[in-house]
């Protein structure tokens, strides 16, 4: 099909150069591009709608399994020849599961982007996935599940999923899977997860830095055409999501700090309270000025980390805070933690600490777009979710619209309304680390 007929909309200029363009190619595919004619640098990624969450119960880990596999060879390119590749210009190359999806992309200067865009796209279309290359990687897969249970905040991080969805449900398993599916996992289980997930209407190609959109779609379409299946948009469960909450979990380790997390239902990443619950996670803990740096570190010293986070997804979310102290202070740090964010629900915040919290949110947003590899993930993210990308203008009005009533309401929401689950990490009650009094459980 000539170009002049694809279907290629301009859904954005701004006022500094910027503009991001899409073309839908008659297979589904999706290609969206940020020009930034300033930067001397281009990221390439290709963004795949499928994470953990579209997994089967023995099917736990296959996504992310499958992201290693596919840089372990093609029919042209060695596992070596890849990475030398890349290597070779001074670029990046990486790529990473999440509970919704899977990105790959290359990081690479602007007059490289004809070989980073053939290297991920020959990674994505022509992956040998070899019995050999399998077997071998499963190995590496158990190694890095043996790395996320030897390290506590990762522990409490999973357990908190686990609690608040419940093991039954896509979202509370792990990204990694289980040492036993892992080990499950036989070449050809893998080879149709991939046939049935890495299909043209899951695929958006995003890239962003000094390029021209119109090479871009050239160069994607003479790789992609005709080298996936064009079949139908893989099964999604229409399962409902439902939170769970109020449960506390203790979890046994030999380490010398409690390591705590405290998670609250949250909202999904296209509620338009997401800008007014990012300056509340400012206000909370997100710096040395945060409520929850300020009461529980500086003015009673429980703990040296202390801070707030935002997990969203396409139908729920996490807000959690997270903590390390000795466990004779566990209790002590989950009182306070739990008074600060009594009082934000209750009182609600200060001008001052709304304009510091507005004003932190709007520079990480600002300074975040520096970089071609965040600008990629903010147009390939919005494709894939079906969020219209705004511009930077448009997002700085939404933050500073925010006001002291909105995050109160929202606080109000999300932590008056719901009771925590909490993950307890750390020594076991009676050892030389630990003497509090708490109940263990295996993880």
């Amino acid at each position: 099909m000539p170009e002049s007929r694809l279907s290629t909309k301009t859904l954005l200029k701004e006022a500094d150069g910027a503009v991001v363009r899409r073309t839908v190619l008659p297979s589904g595919l999706r290609i969206i591009t940020e020009s930034v004619p300033s930067m001397r640098s281009v990221t390439f990624g290709v963004w795949v709608g499928v994470g953990s969450r579209h997994e089967t119960t023995t099917q736990a880990g296959s996504a992310h399994y499958l992201e290693h596999l596919l840089f372990k060879g093609t029919k042209t390119r060695s596992a070596l020849d890849i990475s030398s590749a890349i290597d070779a210009v001074g670029g990046e190359m990486n790529a990473f599961t999440s509970k919704e999806h899977t990105c790959f992309y290359a990081r690479v200067l602007d007059s490289d982007l004809p070989l980073a865009a053939e290297i991920i796209s020959d990674i994505i279309t022509a992956a040998t996935l070899r019995a050999a290359d399998v077997d071998s990687e499963r190995t590496v897969v158990l190694e890095e599940i043996s790395m996320r249970d030897d390290d506590p905040g990762d522990v409490a991080y999973e357990q908190l999923f686990s609690s608040m969805y419940g093991d039954a449900h896509p979202m509370g398993r792990s990204i990694l899977g289980t040492r036993e599916t892992i080990e499950s996992i036989t070449p050809a289980a893998i080879r149709s997860f991939y046939k049935k997930q890495y299909v043209p209407s899951q695929l958006v190609v995003a890239v962003a830095g000094n390029v021209d959109h119109a090479t871009v779609v050239k160069q994607v379409r003479r790789a992609f055409e005709g080298a996936l299946a064009d079949t139908a948009v893989p099964h999604r469960s229409s399962r409902r999501t439902t939170m769970l909450e109020g449960k506390r979990i203790d979890l046994a380790r030999p380490i010398e700090q409690s390591n705590i997390i405290m998670g609250f239902p949250g909202i999904t990443y296209a509620d338009e309270s997401r800008w007014a619950l990012s300056v509340l996670n400012s206000v909370l803990g997100g710096g040395m000025s945060s409520r929850l740096f300020h009461e529980v570190r500086e003015q009673r010293g429980l703990v040296y980390t202390v801070y707030s986070y935002i997990s969203s997804f396409s139908d729920s979310g996490i807000v959690g805070v997270y903590a390390g102290t000795t466990p004779a202070r566990t209790d002590s740090v989950l009182q306070v933690v739990s008074d600060v964010l009594a009082d934000v629900a209750g009182n609600g915040i200060t001008e001052g600490e709304l304009t510091r919290g507005k004003g932190q949110v709007r520079g990480s947003t600002v300074l975040s777009l520096e970089d071609t590899f965040s600008r990629m993930s903010r147009i390939g993210k919005s494709e894939l979710t079906g969020r219209a990308v705004l511009s930077l203008s448009e997002m700085v009005r939404k933050i500073d619209a925010v006001t002291t009533a909105d995050v109160q309401e929202l606080a109000q929401r999300l932590f008056a309304s719901a009771a925590p689950t909490t993950v307890i990490v750390g020594p076991k009650p009676g050892s030389k680390s630990g003497t509090s009094k708490r109940v263990t459980r295996k993880n």
